[in-house]
């Protein structure tokens, strides 16, 4: 098989790989940092059965970013795949509120 071209290889992951594209913002390594990104890895893991995809964007090291996804509260979780855009603020402790923000249905 051969190889993607580098400029199509991330999409191409993305895709076959990751139905949902997660992105949670935070502000460095704080408590509610730390418990957000825990309760999101556990509903995914729960809930999106691998297929998802994580990606951390910490705004004290970037700050930049916040102002692609209109970043005003943190932490904030970003659902970019599958459309349209959703997002959700605050430790995602609320199993029940993470689903319906995401669109996902609780498995039984």
């Amino acid at each position: 098989m051969s190889k993607a071209p580098a400029r199509t290889a991330p999409r191409k992951r993305a895709a076959k790989g990751a139905k949902y594209e997660l992105c949670l913002y935070v502000a460095g390594n704080t408590t509610k940092s730390s418990a957000a990104l825990a309760n999101l890895k556990r509903i995914a893991d729960e809930h999106l059965a691998g297929e998802y995809s994580i990606k951390v964007i910490d705004l004290l090291k970037n700050p930049a970013l916040a102002r692609g996804d209109q970043i005003l509260a943190i932490p904030t979780l970003v659902r970019r795949l599958p459309s349209p855009i959703r997002k959700i603020i605050g430790d995602l402790s609320d199993t029940e509120r993470v689903l319906v923000g995401l669109d996902v249905k609780p498995h039984a």
